[in-house]
């Protein structure tokens, strides 16, 4: 299964470090979110990537093509134009990275990269948040339901949209992004989507968060997993400022992976059984 990361906007709110760098390569800990978030999928099996590039996408791109030099040993034989590799210290990751346009929506990112991801069921998160959400249980939640998409609902106080859950069944009534009204649980991304999901998805100017999204609730096709586990997204100074702080603590919660050998508590962690109700994004 490929996992799908939209990495391409512009980070206004970080401006301190996005004016160098886009967003997703933003560092904590010395390394980008971007592979924080990769390590989470990593961890669960998955290892295939497309990563939606937009604004700094080349230095996104640089980024990758540097990693294999800078993960392992090498000697070179500049007469010959050869490399011989020493030690590879790299993760079993499969990158696509495709330029998806600097001003391209969500949406359009996505109906940009549909034809790297086949056929098949694939995730999507956003280039800028982290969790210990089990993704194998969030699939398995995924494929039980038979949605066209599932949605990562998450805890968070009221500054973005919220999700009132009722009835039995998981699926979305509707979906609002960002709405003022009250609530606290939210789209934290970490979608599961089936393909047949994009055609709901017109073009470049399409948000996935709004006309996608409140279309398959309209066809009873979106359902919410809930995650009760950790989240935090890395939309300003002050949410960068926490990640750094509590990975500085030695024991980060979205760190399920082993950090310098030593691993993580969060790895304990598992996601509670999604709750079974009908929700309202």
């Amino acid at each position: 299964m490929k996992v799908v990361i939209l990495a391409g906007g512009y980070g206004t709110r970080l401006s301190e470090h996005t004016s160098v760098v886009p967003k997703p390569l933003v560092e904590i800990g010395g390394r980008p979110i971007l592979w924080h978030i990769m390590k989470l999928y990593s961890h669960h099996g998955l290892n295939e990537f497309v990563i939606c590039c937009g604004y700094k996408g080349t230095v996104i791109k640089d980024y990758f093509m540097s990693y294999l030099s800078h993960q392992g040993d090498f000697t070179l034989d500049l007469q010959r134009n050869r490399i011989e590799m020493h030690r590879n210290g790299c993760e079993p990751w499969k990158v696509t990275l495709v330029d998806t346009g600097e001003k391209t929506m969500t949406g359009g990112r996505l109906k940009r990269v549909r034809e790297h991801l086949g056929d098949s069921t694939f995730c999507m998160t956003y280039g800028d948040g982290v969790s210990d959400v089990n993704i194998r249980e969030l699939i398995r939640f995924h494929h039980q339901q038979g949605a066209l998409a599932t949605v990562t609902a998450v805890q968070l106080p009221g500054r973005f949209g919220a999700i009132n859950l009722s009835s039995d069944r998981p699926r979305a009534a509707n979906f609002r992004e960002k709405d003022a009204s009250d609530g606290q649980v939210i789209n934290g991304g970490f979608f599961v989507i089936e393909p047949q999901a994009l055609d709901l998805v017109d073009g470049d100017d399409t948000s996935w968060e709004s006309e996608p999204l409140a279309r398959l609730t309209e066809l009873d096709q979106l359902t919410v997993y809930r995650h009760r586990g950790y989240w935090q997204n890395m939309d300003t100074l002050r949410d960068k400022t926490v990640l750094q702080e509590l990975w500085d603590g030695g024991d980060p919660p979205w760190c399920v992976w082993s950090k310098d050998g030593v691993a993580a508590g969060a790895i304990a962690k598992v996601t509670e059984p999604a709750i079974a109700g009908r929700a309202t994004l």
